[in-house]
Parts: C-alpha cells; sequence; structure tokens
C-alpha cells in the first residue's frame, strides 16, 4: 500500500492526545475490561473526579455477550456492559461514589448521547471530557462525544485491541486480515453513520 494512504488512514482512525486533568471520563461500552482498566488508573492519578461507562448490551444480540478477556479476574455475573465496566473500576480501586453509570445505550451513538442525558441530570458541566477506548474506536467515539458535548474539549486515551491473538496498533493494524477489517470497518461505518448528523447540522446551519 502505498505509504502516504496507508498513514493518512492510521493518522485518521487511531487518536491519541496527552492528557490534561478534565471533569469526566468517559468508557464506552464492550466487553473487554482494558479501557475501564485504564480509566481507573487515570482516576487514580485525580485526572478527573467522575467516570461514565456505558452500555447496556449489543444492539444485534440485545444481550450483554459475557466478559471477552480477563474472565478469570472479572467473574461475576454480569447483565449489562456498564455493570461489567463499573465492576471493573471499583475492583482496580476506584470509589464507586465517583462512577456515574448509563446502562441503557446499545452502540455508540447512544453511549455518547445518554451519556450527555446522564450528566446533564446530575448537572455536571463539561467542559473537558476524557474518553478511554479501543484504539480503532478512537475516531468514532470521538466524533459522536463531539456531537453530543459540542462544547466540550474532547481528549482520547486509547488502550491496545487483541483480536484472536493479534495485537492490533497503529503500528501493525496493515499486516494481518484483522487490523484491516477492524481498520476498514471503522471507516465505512464513519461514512455511513454520520451522514444523517452531518445532514441535519448542515440544514441547521
Amino acid at each position: 500500500m502505498n505509504k502516504r494512504i496507508m498513514d493518512d488512514l492510521t493518522n485518521f482512525i487511531f487518536i491519541e492526545d496527552e492528557m490534561e486533568k478534565a471533569d469526566v471520563i468517559f468508557i464506552p461500552g464492550g466487553s473487554h475490561p482494558d479501557a475501564a482498566e485504564e480509566a481507573a488508573r487515570l482516576w487514580k492519578k485525580a485526572m478527573a473526579p467522575y467516570l461514565v461507562p456505558s452500555g447496556k448490551s449489543s444492539i444485534k444480540t440485545g444481550v450483554f455477550s459475557g466478559v471477552k478477556s480477563k474472565a478469570e479476574i472479572y467473574n461475576t455475573e454480569y447483565h449489562t456492559e456498564c455493570e461489567f465496566l463499573t465492576d471493573v473500576l471499583v475492583r482496580n480501586g476506584v470509589d464507586p461514589e465517583a462512577v456515574l453509570g448509563e446502562p441503557e445505550a446499545t452502540f455508540t451513538k447512544e453511549n455518547a448521547v445518554f451519556s450527555r442525558r446522564l450528566l446533564d441530570q446530575h448537572k455536571i458541566d463539561v467542559k473537558k471530557g476524557i474518553i478511554c477506548c479501543k484504539n480503532f474506536h478512537a475516531r468514532r467515539c470521538l466524533m459522536y462525544y463531539q456531537f453530543a458535548f459540542p462544547n466540550a474539549e474532547l481528549l482520547i486515551r486509547p488502550v491496545p485491541y487483541l483480536d484472536h491473538g493479534v495485537m492490533i496498533n497503529k503500528e501493525n493494524w496493515y499486516k494481518s486480515q484483522q487490523g484491516i477489517k477492524r481498520v476498514f470497518g471503522e471507516i465505512e461505518r464513519v461514512g455511513t453513520q454520520f451522514l444523517q448528523d452531518f445532514e441535519q447540522q448542515r440544514e441547521e446551519s
């Protein structure tokens, strides 16, 4: 693949920001603990006072699909992604009082929109937020959360993703079938899922 094209795709999908103190740490739903573990580390460094794990289940299945990694550690029966991610946070030293769980979202847009609704209910004004997410999911998370929090500065803290024994990251994604599918799958979703949002913004502007 042409180096410029590869670099452009890599820089579009894989985002990582320098961490600054924020008002909240967001954790989009999932069945791997890594993002919540990283969020707990940031919280213990006093990077933000609140954490918002979000998620009910996959929109495809309608049920929480179960813990996909480190199930020997996180071995409770979980009914939602939020319940699972909250347990990860607490087991990693987070004060339960700092966790504002959002248990209804079934896909990334709902993670963002429902998290905004939750924080509005708690009267928490987000001027700066941190998003802990899978590394290849960073662009889509950033776009959805930015739509939900248009006036906030959002920082991405990505975590590595192990896909059937293959570690996917910005340096090697193009070397494996899993990595290529993940990256181009995200590009496709950005192109299809945001069309309506951009059209709506255009009409409102």
